[in-house]
């Protein structure tokens, strides 16, 4: 995914209010790429997640890299 390089802390922030859906590296912290991890059954309960913090900062989600097999 990817924001404004200045809304890291306050994605952080949401993210922790939201009882840890997930946990986030920051691939390129210049360009506020983000990679979001979260268990697949939490699912729908990120989705919202995402669409709340959509609300207080421009979220754009990114396609997800081909992981080899």
């Amino acid at each position: 995914m990817r924001i404004a390089p200045s809304d890291i802390g306050l994605f952080r922030f949401l993210l922790e209010g939201y009882d840890n859906l997930g946990v986030f590296t920051v691939v390129n912290k210049f360009k506020g790429i983000l990679l979001l991890r979260y268990s697949p059954h939490l699912k729908r309960e990120v989705r919202t997640f995402l669409k709340a913090a959509a609300t207080e900062m421009d979220v754009a989600i990114l396609p997800t890299p081909l992981q080899d097999s």
